[in-house]
């Protein structure tokens, strides 16, 4: 057996209606609340007030700052981080899917550290210290993981270039996870967030070099999930035992990646959205995975045989030679039945902009961790043989 080195430092809240706690939870961590969210929408407005209502009743003041929005910027940090300092919050609160809670991370560094949050990043920036406001984690999605997870993307706007925080500090003091709240989600975003949720699985058991029994146990339970029940849920958005699964499947993978990482297709997928802010995160790897595949598979053979079994169980009786390189078809094929399968000029993405993701690519360790460490060519490659589907 490998070497286990496992931590987690969240305190999870996971099951049906365990929403109906996020005041009195709230409140055991302070009395001045910074809520934070996107702009109320016809689908979670509902659960905005339920939560502020729950606060307000368990004695906890509530500020709500709803300037986030998808891959979000430090523009969005820096304007919650100034109502934090004037109302002189001692709790933030993330409501939403990552990009809330990644923004509700970051404004925990930010009004508790000197300069940006942005100086904070994992790459030649300054170390966190152990000094944030408690950080208080609802998934209203089932991707990200993010309420278990010590990592917070943002993207600087004047360069749009998007980089994480990266400390176990960021790991949310408590996470909660309750199917409930995406029973609304509408069918594109759940195959979006889903598929998110796969990849982060996918990417911690074929990770390189953090590997381990106790993470694999963790990524193969999540990817099986997601297999069964993305499509179940995207067809019927009111299934709840799919729901569930999924919201499960979410927080395994989350708790994979923060004791693993992740590989080169999210390194790729986070240098996208930093230069084509308008493709959503899953939408990004969905575009990078089939040409990801077909480059890799041939260097991880046990592990692609066994995640193509995993979609296809016919295939247990043929050898692990045979069946790995079956395995990116397999995966294609889950990509089409879940509307995922898209490429670059799908997304309207231009041509043009393909070199300054690759460079992007290496700004981020991510692509050190994969099964074959990339350089600028294998990148740029990558790209183009994704450009058109």
């Amino acid at each position: 057996m490998r070497n286990i080195n496992y931590y987690n430092p969240t305190d999870l809240r996971f099951g049906w209606g365990i929403v109906s706690e996020v005041g009195e939870i709230v409140a055991e961590h302070g009395k001045r609340c910074l809520m934070v969210t996107v702009k109320p929408f016809p689908a979670l407005e509902p659960v905005f007030k339920r939560i502020k209502k729950l606060c307000a009743d368990a004695g906890v003041e509530v500020f709500h700052f709803n300037g986030v929005q998808p891959n979000p910027t430090t523009d969005n940090v820096n304007a919650g981080v100034t109502i934090g300092e004037k109302n002189n919050v001692d709790v933030i609160l993330g409501v939403g899917g990552g990009s809330s809670m990644d923004t509700a991370k970051c404004i925990s560094v930010g009004v508790t550290h000197e300069g940006d949050a942005w100086e904070y990043r994992v790459i030649e920036g300054k170390p966190i210290e152990d000094k944030l406001l408690p950080i208080i984690a609802v998934s209203t999605t089932a991707g990200t993981g993010s309420e278990v997870t010590p990592a917070a993307v943002l993207t600087k706007t004047d360069i749009h270039s998007k980089y994480a925080l990266y400390d176990k500090l960021l790991c949310p003091t408590v996470g909660i996870v309750d199917p409930e709240l995406t029973l609304t989600l509408p069918p594109h975003v759940t195959a979006s967030t889903g598929w998110d949720a796969f990849c982060h699985s996918f990417e911690a058991y074929t990770h390189n070099a953090n590997a381990s029994d106790y993470i694999d146990m963790h990524a193969l339970e999540g990817m099986r999930l997601v297999i069964k029940n993305l499509p179940i849920a995207i067809k019927d958005g009111q299934n709840k035992e799919a729901r569930e699964a999924l919201h499960w499947a979410n927080t395994l993978g989350g708790l994979a990646i923060t004791n693993s990482g992740v590989t080169l297709p999210h390194g790729m997928g986070m240098a996208i959205g930093g230069s084509a802010s308008h493709v959503a995160h899953g939408e990004a790897l969905s575009i990078m995975y089939p040409a990801i595949n077909r480059w890799t598979w041939k260097h991880l053979i046990k592990e692609y045989a066994t995640v193509a079994r995993l979609f296809n169980p016919a295939l247990n009786d043929e050898s692990d030679e045979i069946v790995a390189e079956k395995s990116s078809d397999e995966m294609d094929k889950f990509l089409k039945e879940i509307g995922m399968w898209m490429s670059f000029r799908d997304k309207n993405v231009s041509e043009s902009i393909l070199k300054d993701i690759a460079k992007d690519t290496f700004q981020l360790p991510d692509y050190t961790n994969h099964a074959i460490v990339p350089n600028a060519d294998d990148v740029m490659n990558l790209l183009k043989k994704s450009y058109d589907r």
